[in-house]
Parts: C-alpha cells; structure tokens; sequence
C-alpha cells in the first residue's frame, strides 16, 4: 500500500488536486469520484473533515471503520492512517487543514492538546445531528471565507479563534454522544474491570510490569485518549488515576497474607523495585506498606 507523506498543506492540494491558498491553514472541499486504491497518509498536521456521506473505509491501527453520514474524523501531526474507498461511494467531505505553525505562541496553540479527539481512531468518529452538522458547516464556511478575503491585521487572530471556536464545538458534541452511550460505556468499563482483575490474578502483573492505559485501551479496541476520556467521563477520575486506585485495592488485599513479604507483593503487582511499591503506597495512604500490615495485625489481635 502506497505512503503518502504530507508534510504540508501545499503537499496534500497537490496530491489531491485540490486549489492551494495559504501554506499553514486551509478549507478544501472534495465531490469528486475517490480513487479506488487503497494508500496510507501520514499527516504532519492537523486535519478536520466533515463527511456527508459514507465514501470510505479507514483503518487506524488494529480497527476499520466504515463512516456513516454526517460524521468528523480528526487526525494529528504524526498520526498514520490507511484510506480505502468504497466502490460506487463517491466523497463528499469539507476540511480544515491547520499546521502546528499557524497555531504557535497563540491561545489555541497553548491549548491544543485538550482536544483529545484529534488522537482518537476512527472507529471512535463523532456522529452529527442536522443541527449540529450545520453549525460545523458554518464554521468551516466562516473560516473558509477569511482566508479569501484580503490579509490583515485581523486575518490571523480571528481564524484562529474560528478553528478554536469549531473544536470547542467538537467536544461539546462528543459530551453529548459520551451521554448517549451511557450503557454502552458501562459495558466497556465493566470488560476493564474484568481485564484488570485478571491481569493481577494471572500473574500478568509480575511478568508486564504496572498496569498502563494503552494495554488495557488496546485490548478493548479502542485509543488510549477516546478510553481515557470514556473512563473519566463514566467514573469521574482519569484512568490513569482509575488504575492506581485498584492496584492500590490488589496491594492492600496481598499485604493479608502474611506469608507474603513486602518485596513479594511489590513483585506481583509488577513494580520493578521494592522501595518504588513502598513510595506508591504511602503516596496513596499515607502510611507504609509495613505500617498497614503492622496496623492489620494488632487490629486482629485486639
């Protein structure tokens, strides 16, 4: 499969045949038939599409995903994606394209890393109401509009607050489909309750090591951010944290066996050093590994 390597704006309307105005930012527009050879992009910038219509099939990592109408797929510097098209499914599909440059020293710049979605995969697309499908479809107007009009003091400043304006726009939409989904994320957060009571049983711990988000967002299919996301929508706590809180749950339900020393259990929780254990779990409760199973002991036999 052909790499397609887009290390600019510029690169990308050449490739795709696409009018070429300004060398960070862009809006293209695409209603031509789609070539039907599958080719892999490896975007070196941030890219936004809005699809109409269902045109094509793309794989982000392990996951295909056939998109539906009215839907946003957002990539990031970095990210690989293949794209194949469906035969018969000709694109329609508005972007904006905008380089990490475009966005330097600027309040968007500063903050773009919150919009988590933009390292989603593609199987996790957000799926647009007609009402909100047109407030998309607005903003990418307005910001298309600017960049034809004649440059000014103003030009910079006011479409970087438009591309602000739309991923603000994008998250509010992914609150609400997280709220949508509401059962199906408990069943996601149930296999990653099961996932994890089982890495610790099976001894997966002592031979991977700490449990980390991107195992466990990997074994359910689905991005470490999209997970990450889902898990502190649901619970209320990142998963980051989510997972310290049950691995302190599994230390202080080893700590009972007394036959167990401290470096055993640090062992088979998969901390790589005694004293790492030790600091974790004083960090969490304030007291020491050996203080709690001291505290234990005088408590049974009192």
């Amino acid at each position: 499969m052909d790499v397609i390597e887009l290390n600019s704006i510029e690169t990308y309307c050449r490739v795709f045949e696409l009018p070429f105005t300004h060398p960070l930012v862009g809006v293209v527009e695409c209603n031509e038939p789609e070539k039907l050879k599958p080719y892999m992009i490896n975007w070196g910038f941030y890219a936004l599409f809005l699809k109409d219509m269902a045109s094509c099939t793309i794989t982000y990592g392990k996951t295909r995903y056939d998109h539906g109408d009215k839907s946003i797929i957002a990539f990031a510097p970095g990210q690989v994606c293949a794209f194949e098209a469906i035969p018969g499914k000709d694109p329609k599909f508005t972007g904006v394209l905008f380089h990490p440059d475009f966005i330097h020293g600027t309040g968007l710049g500063r903050n773009i890393l919150r919009y988590s979605f933009f390292a989603y995969s593609s199987n996790e697309a957000l799926h647009l109401s007609p009402s909100e499908f047109r407030i998309i479809r607005n903003l990418i107007e307005i910001i298309g509009t600017e960049l034809e009009m004649a440059t000014d003091d103003h030009t910079h400043g006011i479409i970087c607050d438009n591309i602000q304006l739309l991923l603000d726009y994008c998250v509010r939409f992914y609150d609400r489909q997280f709220t949508e989904r509401h059962e199906l994320n408990r069943d996601v957060l149930q296999r990653f309750e099961n996932l994890l009571n089982e890495y610790f049983i099976s001894g997966d711990a002592e031979r991977l090591g700490l449990p980390t988000v991107n195992y466990f967002a990997d074994k359910i299919s689905l991005s470490p951010n999209y997970f990450g996301d889902l898990v502190k929508r649901e619970t209320g706590v990142s998963a980051k944290e989510y997972l310290r809180k049950k691995l302190l749950e599994a230390a202080k339900e080893q700590l009972l066996n007394p036959q167990k020393s401290i470096s055993q259990v640090a062992q088979s929780l998969g901390f790589q050093y005694p004293q790492h254990f030790v600091r974790f779990f004083k960090s969490m409760t304030g007291t020491t590994p050996g203080e709690f199973r001291e505290r234990l002991h005088r408590s049974t036999y009192t």
